[in-house]
């Protein structure tokens, strides 16, 4: 007996051991689990730490940047006021001009009606750049310098895109005219069974036009929405990647180097790079004004007596003028013209035998079913047919912008074998040339539920941003087409110059919202931007937030400026229409040197930039600039 129980007690005492086995097991597993995770949570802390490290330091290398250039426009405004104040006896030819020292933009390479720039100039001018490359041709400098504020806030955003999880303190982007509502429809129809065919002859080279089952599925795509008066036919029908390849193209077939092509401002300013940088085409500006006079009856109204006048100053000072371009809808205008407005352009262009290039490409993107959209293919009879070219493309009225696929319909054969020509390196792959017919065929989908949801939802949108800027009484447009609202922002200009645009430009996009300024569409008047509204709700507010933050802070500047300074002027009320006609004037290139002082004072108002530099340190660090600089003084 006393052997059984001690024999019980071992047993008893080794399942206890066991079980306290198993526990420390446990606890150790559970110990190691915690450390493991506690190593994910630090490495995770680590490389937060490390992308916002990077972010910072992106944001520290555009501050830089920004600084630049804030420091070479208030250098060219004190050469300015030098060059007024040397003896007049001097050679000024001798210095470059104020633009030419830190201008980007596209001013070099259009002109107004009043002469031609030609290549040789356009190197002088780039030869003055300072961030020309010794390893760059003269062409090569042009096409690298070709800088806008377009192209810097679009990089700004994508190195600080804004995400609502994410990235909440990111940019939102109101700049890029992209349709951002209906990405679920277009997804959705775009991977269906139907469309995910990868057959053959898809994965060799086409007609370099474009595939024919394409080509003939855009025709009778285009004789249904444009409302032809007969069958479109497929041998008019050139298929390329994207409408900005089209303007290229079309500007290298119909021109040649130093040619000019008449457009009214504002207008895409992409349209300046396809055709300038691409082909060496220059663009003659009918500058359009807000201010309402007869025979126009709205703001920014295209008349052909602007037209005749431009064309007639252009060729008086030798431009040979070879083309016009008509946007309808206007992008940024939101303005859908009428059948007789275009008939009168067309006549227009007839009477002196240039070409018609017909911008369509927003043209089912017309949201108010009051507002008629009429094409050019839906007139009974062209005045030149073989003068007249319209072009449309998929990425604005289905939302996929990410696919460059773009169309041209001519009845000239020349232009369309010439174009064709070109389509070499500019062609759309094969697999997406199917998808495109699958799409453009499925009309049933198109009219009962994209156009349908797509109208809707760009209205919804437009009214709300409308109704934002009503509430922060300004001044717009408001148009019924396209994706963008064109605002009058002149208000709040501290003085009418383009400098002063491009600072309240900036103010936007340091508080984290991109828009677009008028320069970028070569408006002639400072002050009016172009704001995206074809996006999601919640960006729509936050983003609108944004732009009345720093619109009540310039506000609140202005209104202490001009308590010290005097009466305001020139206060513009909103309106269901807009509009805003202005007691300002944009400052000529005659300035006088009290304008320069006051161009002066506001670009230091918004920089410490003289407490931060001295002369001898802006030479050493600046010594091509320093150079330009002590020309002025009369020290070589």
């Amino acid at each position: 007996m006393a052997g059984s129980a001690g024999q019980q007690r071992f047993w008893r005492k080794r399942k206890v051991q066991e079980s306290l086995d198993e526990l420390v097991a446990q606890m150790l597993a559970a110990q190691r689990a915690s450390e493991d995770r506690f190593l994910q949570l630090e490495e995770r802390r680590m490389e937060q730490e490390q992308e916002a490290e990077e972010r910072r330091l992106r944001l520290e290398e555009r501050r830089l940047q920004l600084d630049r250039q804030h420091e070479l426009r208030m250098f060219s405004l004190f050469s300015q006021m030098l060059g007024m104040l040397r003896p007049q006896g001097g050679d000024s030819s001798q210095h470059p001009s104020t633009e030419s020292v830190y201008s980007h933009e596209a001013e070099p390479m259009s002109r107004s009606g009043t002469g031609n720039v030609q290549e040789s100039e356009l190197a002088e001018v780039y030869n003055c750049n300072q961030f020309s490359s010794p390893y760059l041709s003269t062409r090569g400098n042009i096409l690298s310098s070709f800088r806008g504020s377009s192209e810097e806030g679009y990089r700004a955003y994508h190195e600080d895109k804004y995400d609502e999880d994410k990235n909440p303190n990111g940019i939102i982007n109101f700049g890029t005219s992209e349709n951002k509502l209906c990405f679920d429809l277009m997804s959705k129809r775009l991977t269906q069974s139907d469309m995910n065919v990868m057959e053959p002859p898809l994965l060799q080279y086409p007609d370099w036009k474009g595939h024919t089952f394409l080509r003939e599925e855009v025709a009778r795509f285009l004789t249904y929405y444009c409302k032809a008066p007969s069958p479109l036919s497929t041998e008019n029908v050139v298929i390329l990647n994207g409408c900005g390849s089209l303007f290229s193209s079309l500007a290298a077939v119909l021109c040649d180097p130093g040619d000019s092509i008449l457009i009214a401002t504002p207008f895409y300013g992409g349209i300046t790079q396809s055709i300038f940088l691409y082909s060496g085409i220059k663009l003659v500006y009918v500058h359009l004004e807000s201010k309402v006079a007869s025979p126009a009856t709205r703001p920014f109204q295209l008349t052909v007596q602007k037209l005749e006048t431009t064309l007639q100053s252009a060729r008086e000072e030798g431009s040979s003028v070879k083309a016009l371009i008509l946007i309808n809808p206007h992008n940024p205008l939101g303005d859908v013209y009428s059948a007789a407005e275009m008939l009168e352009f067309l006549e227009f262009a007839k009477r002196h035998s240039l070409h018609v290039i017909v911008d369509e490409i927003y043209m089912l993107s017309v949201f108010d079913e009051a507002t008629s959209f009429h094409s050019v293919l839906s007139l009974d009879k062209l005045p030149d047919p073989q003068r007249t070219h319209v072009m449309w493309g998929i990425s604005k009225d289905f939302a996929v912008s990410g696919i460059r696929f773009g169309m041209l319909y001519s009845q000239n054969q020349d232009v369309c074998n010439g174009v064709a020509s070109l389509c070499y390196f500019h062609g759309v792959c094969g697999p997406i040339q199917f998808k495109m017919a699958q799409l453009l065929r499925d009309r049933d989908w198109i009219n009962q539920v994209y156009l349908r949801v797509n109208h809707t939802r760009l209205q919804a949108a437009q009214s709300y941003v409308a109704e934002e800027l009503r509430s922060m009484g300004v001044p717009f447009l408001n148009r019924r087409a396209g994706f963008f609202i064109w605002i009058d922002f002149r208000k709040y200009l501290r003085a009418p110059t383009f400098e002063e645009e491009v600072i309240l430009w900036r103010s936007f996009l340091d508080n984290k919202v991109l828009l677009s300024c008028g320069k970028a569409f070569e408006c002639s008047e400072p002050g009016w931007f172009r704001v995206i509204f074809s996006d999601k709700t919640h960006r729509l507010q936050l983003g609108m937030q944004r732009i009345c933050k720093v619109l009540e802070a310039r506000e609140r500047d202005l209104q202490l400026e001009t308590h010290t300074q005097g009466d305001e002027e020139g206060k513009a009320d909103s309106t269901d229409e807009v509009i805003y006609i202005s007691s300002h004037h944009e400052i000529s290139s005659s300035s006088g040197l009290g304008d320069l002082i006051s161009q002066l004072q506001s670009q230091l108002r918004s920089s410490d930039w003289l407490q931060r530099n001295t002369v001898e340190s802006f030479a050493q660090q600046n010594p091509e600039v320093y150079q330009v600089y002590s020309k002025f003084m009369g020290k070589q």
